[in-house]
């Protein structure tokens, strides 16, 4: 009987291997994929995820030895095509969404221009009907305003807006195939949702879907099929249902059982307030000349020793908080106080002599390095030592620094590119401590990695908070990682405080009925729950021990 079109596999590949100089990164991996099917590749940082999902483009990195015995698309032999016939299948036939939106959309080119791109390019449209279309496909992916966001620049954009018009420059086409390469990454609860939903809507219409995520709830909710990799090779694979329910292998039970350890908060450690937030108010100008009021009133205390969580959706502002209270961006109402002095009111020169008291930890470590520098010299900047003399002089503080953090000396002599996901977290964690700091703001410090590496660098963070005092501030959409690691919550919307208190009682008892839609829209898993946070099979949040129900009348805004 011959197969039609529906039935033969839209995409195929047998004995794919993949080689950068060393051993295999990528090791004899087979895959299917239908149309309209959703396929989720699964595993820790280094596993070969993206490596593998990326030779479906024709993209597996700069020095790639990529030797595989079959390779088919539709029908079609990729195994031996020019880069030219890349060019002409990438976009309008396989659509790839990066997890970098900053560094994948062009700086100097309106996001409307980035998303109607591959419908001009493959003759699909024309420039101004390009235009046209990105508006309406960006409010397909999310966003509310999608004509104004298409004049915007990136940079005027949150991170969560940025990924959701990458998804929409992905999908703009209407391709064959779209690879998701942690598509979800940087969103909150409630966009996470719609762009999931955006995602599965394309699958009904026969768009075969390669999802690359940590993300197990997201796999649960959207997969067909999942495929796990460990070190280069798939270790399992098979139905969603099955994998994530009934796991065989040892690493799978491995990553369904990765969460942060951290059980609760344990409460204001000091009555020393380091850094103090009052009423502080922003005010951007839209692409038009409009004026757009980012923040709006916003205070808060952050006492030596504790752990801060700054949650909110997509937009409400968090990420200009913290550019406020880093003091790269001046608030044009209310003020900022660190050790109890004029902050933000301060000239840059005046800054500079107290700056290293505060640091920020970024969500993107490697878009943060210079990639040209080795580890060493990446640490040494902190201290101010780049040359080899400088850098000699430091080589203990150097060692130091990586034990801090778990790291061996032997990465030292590393570039960024040649570490993992979570070393160069950890990297990124040493430089900002480099300082001794006594505050540290983290701006979605774990987002990018996987479950187990996000345990990892959140055991590290309470480490070193009890070790050396420093208090942080987290920014993050992940409610169940800030109730795993925060002390007090700070709930955001639309540029203002709607809710803050001890986070056991604003998220295990939420007052504000958006504080009340964000733990309602949050991802619920269908395979066994974190421990640490008491989790029931129907998916309700218990409370964690210590938490407590407000007082009566405990008011949402934040107050002194």
């Amino acid at each position: 009987m011959i197969a039609t079109d529906l039935e033969r596999p839209l995409v195929v590949v047998r004995g794919l291997t993949v080689r950068f100089g060393g051993p295999p990164v990528v090791r004899g991996v087979d895959l299917t994929l239908h149309r309209g099917e959703r396929l989720a590749l699964v595993g820790e940082s280094g596993s070969g995820k993206s490596v593998t999902a990326r030779c479906l483009l024709g993209l597996a990195g700069d020095g790639a030895l990529v030797t595989v015995d079959r390779l088919e698309f539709a029908g079609r032999d990729l195994s031996g095509i020019t880069e030219k016939q890349w060019h002409e299948l990438r976009g309008a036939r396989v659509g790839l969404v990066p997890q970098d939106a900053l560094s994948a959309l062009d700086p100097l080119r309106r996001v409307g221009q980035e998303v109607g791109e591959v419908l001009v390019n493959h003759g699909i449209a024309t420039r101004s009907e390009a235009l046209r279309r990105a508006a309406v496909v960006l409010e397909e992916a999310g966003i509310p305003d999608g004509a104004a966001a298409a004049r915007r620049y990136p940079h005027q954009l949150s991170g969560g807006l940025r990924q959701r018009a990458l998804v929409a420059s992905a999908v703009a086409a209407l391709p064959d195939v779209l690879v998701a390469d942690e598509p979800t990454a940087a969103l909150d609860a409630e966009v996470r949702a719609r762009v999931l939903d955006l995602l599965s809507g394309l699958a009904a219409r026969g768009t075969a879907l390669l999802l690359i995520s940590h993300d197990l709830a997201a796999v649960a909710d959207i997969a067909d099929r999942v495929v796990v990799m460990h070190e280069g090779e798939v270790v399992e694979e098979g139905r969603v249902d099955r994998v994530l329910g009934a796991p065989e292998h040892p690493y799978t039970r491995k990553l369904l059982a990765a969460a942060p350890s951290a059980a609760t908060s344990r409460g204001i450690a000091s009555d020393r307030v380091v850094l103090e937030v009052q009423g502080v108010r922003k005010v951007f100008t839209d692409a038009d000349g409009a004026p757009h009021i980012a923040v709006d009133d916003v205070s808060f205390r952050v006492h030596a020793g504790e752990v801060l969580g700054l949650v909110g959706g997509s937009g409400s502002g968090k990420t200009t908080v913290a550019s406020v209270v880093m003091g790269l961006l001046n608030p044009d109402g209310g003020d900022v106080r660190l050790l109890g002095e004029p902050w933000s009111k301060r000239s840059e020169r005046e800054r500079r002599r107290v700056r290293g008291s505060i640091q920020l930890v970024q969500q993107d470590a490697l878009g943060s390095f210079d990639p040209r520098w080795p580890v060493h010299r990446i640490l040494g900047e902190a201290f101010g030592a780049t040359d080899r003399r400088g850098l000699a002089v430091r080589q203990r503080d150097l060692t130091r620094l990586l034990d801090l953090v778990g790291l061996p000396e032997s990465l030292l002599d590393r570039h960024p590119l040649a570490l993992s996901g979570g070393q160069r977290q950890r990297v990124a964690i040493a430089r900002a401590l480099a300082r001794e700091p006594e505050v540290v703001v983290c701006d979605e410090p774990v987002s990018a990695l996987d479950a187990s590496t996000q345990a990892q660098v959140l055991d590290l963070f309470l480490e070193i908070r009890d070790r050396l005092g420093v208090a942080l501030v987290v920014i993050s959409h992940d409610l169940a990682m800030v109730r795993a690691i925060a002390d007090t919550v700070v709930v955001m919307r639309a540029g203002r405080v709607v809710e803050s208190g001890p986070a056991g009682t604003v998220l295990g008892f939420p007052e504000h009925p958006y504080t009340r839609a964000l733990l309602a829209a949050a991802p619920r898993q269908h395979i066994a729950a974190p421990s640490a946070l008491r989790t029931t099979s129907a998916g309700v949040v218990r409370p964690l021990p210590g938490d407590v129900p407000p007082e009566p009348g405990r008011g949402s805004d934040v107050g002194y």
